[in-house]
């Protein structure tokens, strides 16, 4: 479907007509839509990014402006710059929007607005197939989301690898054949005997029709705003976002962190209380009370970001990433930054590719073992026993049954065979409350901080603070504070 098949007020989102606006404009922002597409503007008495974040103008201080800077205070809107040419000010819209000032506006909120073979990520529209399927997989893309498949003569799971279809064996006499061994269902299925005939179907959590069941989510444009696509599922990506003392809001499937009222700080680390207000400030200093928002800095009235944060200075900058989906698909957040997951991970000899943010590793052709160990030279086939060699790659175990392989992954690893992986192999694939702890996604707070401290999970790091009238070291003890 179009937009144009839904009315005006609504847009084509997941096939169905639906109002586009909730979750798309940030706190203290409404939204409108016009012709199919959300327009967010701050509520009288705020300002800042409506598609972020909207905070109460505050009061006007009479301070003396340095004479002939039209550009202090700027006077050209959010996601704008200002330039002062022959002593007027120039507005011109940031990088990477558009617009015109004081309108200035992301390429897109919502898939709908880019054309049907692309999708809305991260406000830009993009090809969504890169960095989407597996291993010689292939990728088409079906009104904005991306489809993947094998290509023929191959089989597999497309979202994580592609095999060739071995050879078929040399058919044995048998009296009674199990039309579900092999199984005809293709990945993320189960396939009943009904008869002698298979009866397919998608296994639970997982969507579409035999051989092409899905995931719930591949790209955060498939789930509502107020959601982004972790592990393949829809999800609140807020646990284990922001720091002490802030609050977590999602828009347009980002979270978004504040401080809580009564103090300040930077919300992605921690929060702490806004200290008494300053003296007066001096008539000519522009940045005495600061115009700028958390995690920015200052000069002669004028706000930028700190080192390695971006954003919107006046209204308040963040840290490059915060979860997976923020990153181009062959990278994953780490430590706040998009980074290669790669490096470190894959065993020797082993290759490693990047599918959707998750490193995959495998053994090379005519190698054979674990891919997160090592890959060793494969023996020569035997050709007596199907499973032997066995053709269900690394963390696998065959069966034969029939006089067919039939592969399934060993306990303790997830997908689907030749594709069997750890649950996790970095901190990036697990939810950020939560560690990867020998290949595991727990949580890492037991036996982390001291006697009578509390400990809380931010962005997969544990954090440990002692609580209210306690102090003293957290990792050690915290007592009470004793009153004389």
């Amino acid at each position: 479907m179009l937009n144009t098949d839904c009315p005006s007020n609504k847009a084509c989102i997941r096939n169905k007509c639906q109002d586009p606006c909730p979750g798309t404009c940030g706190q203290n922002a409404d939204c409108q839509v016009v012709n199919h597409a959300p327009s967010c503007t701050c509520r009288i008495g705020y300002t800042g990014n409506p598609f972020q974040y909207c905070s109460p103008i505050p009061q006007a201080v009479e301070v003396e402006q340095p004479p002939g800077n039209p550009c202090v205070p700027s006077p050209c809107g959010p996601n704008s710059q200002c330039r002062e040419v022959n002593g007027q000010a120039v507005c011109s819209c940031l990088p990477t929007f558009i617009g015109s000032p004081p309108g200035c506006r992301p390429e897109c909120t919502v898939s709908s607005e880019c054309a049907q073979h692309l999708a809305c990520v991260n406000q830009k529209c993009v090809d969504p197939c890169p960095g989407t399927c597996g291993q010689k997989a292939q990728c088409r893309v079906l009104n904005h989301s991306p489809v993947c498949s094998c290509p023929p003569g191959y089989t597999g799971d497309p979202f994580r690898r592609c095999d060739p279809i071995p050879p078929a064996p040399t058919p044995t006499p048998v009296v009674d054949i199990d039309p579900c061994i092999p199984s005809p269902c293709g990945p993320y299925s189960e396939c009943r005997r009904i008869g002698n005939s298979p009866s397919c179907s998608c296994i639970q959590g997982y969507f579409g029709s035999p051989p092409n069941c899905r995931p719930e989510c591949t790209i955060n444009s498939e789930c509502p705003s107020n959601l982004a696509c972790i592990r393949e599922k829809c999800r609140d990506p807020c646990p284990g976002s922001c720091g002490a003392n802030a609050q977590c809001s999602v828009f347009n499937h980002v979270p978004v962190c504040t401080c809580i009222e009564g103090y300040i700080g930077d919300p992605f680390s921690s929060c702490y209380p806004k200290p008494p207000p300053p003296p007066e400030p001096v008539a000519d200093d522009p940045c005495n009370p600061s115009p700028c928002g958390p995690n920015a800095q200052c000069r002669d009235g004028v706000c930028t970001c700190l080192p390695e944060y971006q954003g919107d200075p006046y209204v308040g900058c963040r840290p490059e990433c915060v979860i997976n989906s923020e990153c181009p698909r062959n990278r994953a957040c780490i430590r706040n930054k998009c980074q290669d997951p790669c490096p470190g991970t894959c065993g020797e000899n082993a290759i490693c590719d990047v599918v959707n943010h998750v490193p995959v590793c495998s053994c090379p052709p005519g190698m054979t073992g674990n891919a997160f160990i090592a890959c060793r030279t494969a023996p020569a086939p035997v050709v007596t026993n199907p499973c032997n060699p066995s053709p269900c790659g690394s963390n696998s175990q065959c069966r034969e049954v029939n006089g067919v392989a039939v592969c399934s992954c060993i306990p303790g690893f997830i997908g689907n065979p030749p594709s069997c992986r750890p649950e996790c192999v970095s901190n990036s694939e697990c939810p950020l409350n939560e560690a990867c702890i020998n290949q595991k996604c727990k949580d890492p707070c037991p036996g982390t901080c001291g006697i009578g401290a509390r400990c809380s999970v931010v962005n997969h790091n544990p954090i440990c603070s002692c609580p209210t009238r306690y102090n003293g070291d957290p990792f050690v003890r915290c007592t009470p504070i004793r009153k004389y």
